[in-house]
């Protein structure tokens, strides 16, 4: 009887956890502007942009 009041109790208590932390990360926005100074990942070199085809072997040959 023991045992079975100890899971019952800590499967309650985890759930609770869960559902806690779950509602924490629903109201954290996580598109929000950035507050420092952002900087963009990809600029393209020497200013020519070039095609998807391209990029998707530079993906395959780096291994990325």
């Amino acid at each position: 009887m023991k045992v079975f009041i100890l899971f019952t109790g800590s499967t309650i208590l985890f759930y609770y956890g869960i559902m806690w932390v779950n509602n924490e990360y629903q109201q954290y926005n996580r598109y929000d502007e950035p507050e420092s100074g952002a900087v963009k990942v990809f600029q393209p070199l020497n200013g020519v942009e070039e095609g998807w085809y391209h990029r998707l072997i530079l993906f395959y040959r780096d291994g990325e």
